[in-house]
């Protein structure tokens, strides 16, 4: 059950959440596999963050056990686009440039999607400096498109 868990949208998973029908972490850890088992195939993430993933998921489960329910993105695993800035993570955008860069703040978006609950699994891959649609990128190597891959993913 937990795998195809991971194939529903996050507007079926949300009611299961906060009903404790399923867990944040057992959600987490469905996601964890998969990203395991197809990044070597796919290279669908520049870095994933699975030990502060698996904190957060933690924390979601705790948080909604005791009855604090953020609302439909509590506990939802997601990843945020290598562009937008996460503190204490590796933002790279997709260059050499920024390999090593890690920010000491959070873009805007990244706070408010912390403050709803969500649980980042990773940082996604991408076209350099998102100046391209192919995400055949020369640093990181190309990401694959999961339903073909023959197919770019599409930037």
């Amino acid at each position: 059950m937990p795998q195809e868990l991971i194939f529903r949208p996050a507007s079926q998973l949300a009611p299961l959440l906060r009903k404790k029908e399923i867990s944040p972490v057992e959600l987490f850890n469905a996601a964890m596999e998969r990203i395991h088992r197809l990044q070597p195939t796919l290279n669908s993430f520049i870095t994933i963050t699975e030990e502060a993933g698996r904190r957060a998921a933690i924390q979601a489960e705790t948080e909604i056990r005791k009855g604090h329910y953020r609302g439909p993105l509590h506990g939802i695993p997601i990843s945020i686009k290598d562009l937008f800035a996460t503190q204490a993570v590796r933002t790279t955008a997709g260059s050499k440039v920024l390999a090593n860069w890690v920010p000491n703040y959070n873009a805007t978006a990244v706070d408010r999607l912390y403050q709803a609950g969500t649980v980042m699994v990773g940082k996604a891959h991408m076209h350099e400096f998102a100046y391209g649609v192919t995400s055949d990128n020369p640093h990181y190597g190309p990401a694959r498109n999961p339903w073909d891959r023959t197919r770019v993913p599409g930037g």
